[in-house]
């Protein structure tokens, strides 16, 4: 479940929604712990940047093409991209202060 701010990707959104500007991705699970602890940061992420960058949750288990395409292995895992190509991967519980940052890098 995606905040406010937070836009949710499926199999259908994903390719557009990456495609322009500065975008944060998390992928998850409902059934995943540490995803559950990364959610509410991400939402928080979100309200922080504002405009300045997209972020969005895309579910692995309804997004399984998604998921493979980009090789995810384990979750939550994070990829920015910007203009549809991914810049920086990271894998495991992120805090809100250095994705912030890493957004604010590419903006």
């Amino acid at each position: 479940m995606a905040g406010i701010n937070t836009k949710e990707f499926n199999e259908d959104t994903f390719d557009e929604g990456i495609a322009d500007g500065v975008v944060l991705v998390d992928f998850w699970a409902p059934w995943c712990g540490p995803c559950q602890m990364q959610g509410p940061i991400i939402d928080k992420v979100a309200d922080s940047v504002g405009d300045k960058a997209v972020v969005a949750k895309c579910n692995v288990d309804e997004a399984q093409s998604i998921a493979a395409k980009f090789g995810i292995q384990s979750i939550p895992a994070l990829i920015l991209f910007k203009n549809g190509e991914e810049i920086k991967r990271m894998v495991g519980l992120q805090q809100e202060a250095s994705l912030i940052s890493e957004i604010n890098n590419l903006c």
